[in-house]
């Protein structure tokens, strides 16, 4: 019984679950049918969707179209209104430039009008930059108009009619656009503007003036600078910049020139060396005195003063490279004349006066090297100071040239003179001694000095033997002083007379020592030198002339009587050999120079002649008296004497005049 029950469980639940499966094919069979409706709905909807998008679809493309191009329209709007902004600037400047323009003329004030003219300086650099904006602004502003006009075309967003016509209104704004601002640049207010401060430019460069004597101080007002330096970078802005630079290199070299024509420098129109051999010494004196003071002031005061004008007006432009250029361009012409002449001397006849004026030359150059060569420094000033130390050269050459051949002049004798006939001192040796004595002062010993040794190092020489320059010009002046002395001794061969050869040499060599004595000269060859040279050579020649003149006299009537009347013969001997020789001192002999020489002369005289004469005298009168016709007292013997060295007849006391170092003479 018990596995019938099982059995009837398991049937139970059989059936149960059949039933269950047979209410779920039901379930799937409605759904399945509810599915198909569904699906023929979906169809349907596909179907009309389908319809609906080939309606809608070209209303959707118009509207993409329209988003696009006002994208387009917008971007475009922007730069047209800037165009438009700058136009409207432009417009107000210019209006603005020319009210300004008008003031201008009216404004009597320097000040005040300088202030103007700042203003409109700086309503020109507004208006060049609305003008420049226009320009950058107007190519973006026609870029996007033209993408607007070509999106058109491509879109077809408007008719064919419309495009067309949009296109050739922007080929017209574009050519509108280049015409006006071409206009507004080169034909309009701003060109008119621009030639206005060209005329500004140059009037307020030649106002700007040196004061008399050349200046000095600096050219120009702050405010005149700042408004030349602003106008120069609107020109300058605006491709002027050579009219400028032009502008002011001519203007402000004919305020230089004139401020040094002011001093009258006509000789710098002479300078070759032709027409400086011309002129009368003492004009070219003058002159060289001229250049020297003129050069200093045009390189110390004119052009120093040119050249921060030139910084001050033109420093900024390109990074400050053009400035240099300019001022070595204004101040080259200026050099140029100066140089002309200062070469034409040093290249001119070498007649022995022009040493000191070259010297001087040379000198006052050494003196301006530092400031010239920190008026003209830089690559821009290297030919100009190239051409000073040429002339620097010229004038080392011309001085020691000068010197030499003096030199050997005098040991030459080409004085083209016989020696004196009265034994006076030579012209020559009188020229030369005062002019060694003026080379020997500091103010030109410094310089020969300095002259000297440029020479020997250029020649490659060594001045290892010497210890300094002091040495370097005692040994030049020592050569000249060794031919003076051979022209002396040369000329002393050419008397015939004994006595007057050696009151030739003693004048001479006294005249040396004594003119040489506590100088420059005398100190530079050392008094040793000096006595042993001079003074000891004029003692030996009166002790010559003494013994030539008035010892063979005494020795008449020392000698011993061989014949009858002896005594009388030797006294009329002495008195005839007396009177003779008295008459050559009286009129051929010239003891000269200084009394201290015609004392010691004198007293030598004396004291040769009187003693002997004397013995003679007192052991022969009165026996001699009565044979002797002309048997005169020994007072009679010293009174001759005394007048022959004291005065009257050819005896001379030398006149001194003033020395001058270019005739040499004294």
């Amino acid at each position: 019984m018990e596995v019938l029950n099982e059995d009837d469980e398991v049937i139970t639940k059989l059936e149960t679950a059949c039933s269950d499966l047979k209410s779920i094919l039901n379930q799937s069979l409605t759904i399945d049918s509810t599915y198909n409706k569904i699906h023929q709905n979906l169809q349907t909807i596909q179907e009309s969707l389908t319809i609906s998008s080939k309606t809608v679809a070209p209303l959707q493309s118009l509207s993409i179209a329209n988003k696009a191009l006002d994208t387009r329209i917008n971007r475009a709007v922007s730069p047209a209104l800037a165009l438009l902004s700058s136009f409207s600037a432009a417009e107000s400047l210019q209006r603005l430039l020319l009210d300004t323009a008008s003031e201008l003329p009216r404004e009597m004030n320097p000040r005040k009008r300088l202030a103007k003219l700042i203003e409109y300086v700086g309503c020109v650099d507004r208006l060049d930059a609305a003008i420049g904006a226009i320009g950058e602004e107007s190519e973006p502003a026609i870029q996007k108009l033209q993408e607007v006009v070509e999106f058109l075309s491509r879109t077809k967003a408007a008719n064919l009619y419309t495009t067309a016509r949009l296109r050739e209104t922007l080929e017209t704004l574009k050519a509108l656009c280049e015409a006006e601002v071409e206009a507004m640049r080169f034909d309009g207010v701003l060109d008119e503007a621009l030639l206005n401060l060209q005329d500004e430019y140059e009037a307020l460069l030649l106002g700007i003036r040196h004061r008399d004597g050349g200046g000095g101080e600096g050219l120009g007002t702050e405010m005149e600078i700042k408004v030349l330096e602003k106008i120069s970078h609107t020109l300058a802005a605006n491709d002027c910049l050579d009219i400028c630079i032009d502008m002011f290199v001519k203007v402000r070299y004919r305020r230089a020139a004139k401020a040094l024509m002011r001093l009258n420098p006509d000789y710098l129109k002479r300078y070759t060396p032709e027409e400086i051999d011309e002129m009368q010494w003492e004009d070219l004196e003058t002159s060289i005195s001229l250049w020297m003071q003129h050069l200093e002031l045009a390189v110390k005061a004119v052009l120093v003063s040119e050249k921060s004008l030139c910084r001050g007006v033109l420093g900024g432009l390109m990074g400050g490279s053009i400035w240099p250029e300019c001022f070595i361009k204004i101040a080259d012409k200026i050099m140029a004349v100066f140089f002309r002449f200062g070469e034409g001397v040093a290249r001119s006849d070498k007649a022995p006066q022009k040493l000191f004026k070259l010297l001087d030359m040379f000198d006052s150059l050494e003196a301006l090297k530092p400031d010239f060569e920190e008026v003209f420094e830089g690559e821009a000033g290297a030919d100009i100071c190239v051409r000073f130390r040429e002339l620097e050269k010229l004038l080392v050459h011309g001085s020691t040239r000068v010197f030499w051949e003096l030199g050997l002049q005098i040991e030459g004798s080409q004085d083209g003179l016989p020696p004196p006939v009265d034994g006076s001192v030579p012209k020559l040796v009188r020229y030369a001694v005062n002019y060694l004595k003026n080379l020997a002062v500091d103010s030109y010993s410094s310089p020969m000095e300095k002259v000297l040794r440029t020479q020997q190092m250029w020649k490659g020489g060594t001045l290892s033997e010497l210890e300094n320059d002091g040495d370097l010009l005692r040994d030049a002046i020592s050569n000249v002083m060794e031919a003076i002395q051979r022209n002396i001794e040369s000329k002393k061969t050419r008397y015939k007379d004994k006595v007057v050869a050696q009151i030739f040499l003693m004048n001479t060599y006294w005249y040396i020592y004594m003119r040489t004595r506590n100088t420059e000269l005398g100190k530079l060859l050392g008094e040793a030198y000096m006595k042993k040279r001079y003074r000891n050579a004029a003692e030996e020649s009166a002790y010559l002339y003494q013994k030539l003149a008035w010892g063979r006299l005494v020795r008449l009537l020392e000698r011993e009587s061989d014949s009858g009347g002896g005594e009388a013969k030797k006294l009329e001997a002495f008195m005839s050999g007396f009177d003779e020789m008295c008459e050559r001192h009286i009129s051929s002999y010239n003891i000269v120079y200084d009394a201290d020489l015609r004392d010691q002369i004198k007293e030598a005289a004396l004291r040769l002649v009187l003693p002997g004469y004397t013995e003679f005298y007192n052991a022969n009168t009165p026996a001699l008296a009565a044979v002797v016709e002309d048997c005169r007292p020994p007072q009679s013997i010293e009174s001759s004497l005394r007048q022959i060295f004291e005065g009257g007849g050819g005896v001379q006391i030398e006149r001194r005049r003033s020395m001058s170092q270019f005739d040499g003479v004294e």
